[in-house]
């Protein structure tokens, strides 16, 4: 077995600042990448709009 593949041990020694910084990373380009699919298609971006604030007027708290 190889010692440059990834084991149990490295995955739980990944320190959470680490963790932090990728979980970070991953919302800042799952944004973009919605910015970018609402520019290309507006119509379907206005009903998903619409969908998520008709889900928020019926929520009760």
């Amino acid at each position: 077995m190889p010692d440059d593949q990834p084991t149990a041990e490295d995955d739980t020694a990944e320190t959470a600042a680490q963790r932090r910084a990728r979980r970070a990373q991953f919302l800042r380009d799952l944004n973009e990448a919605r910015e970018l699919r609402d520019r290309v298609q507006p119509r379907r971006a206005r009903a998903a709009r619409m969908r998520q604030q008709m889900r928020m007027r019926t929520f009760r708290w």
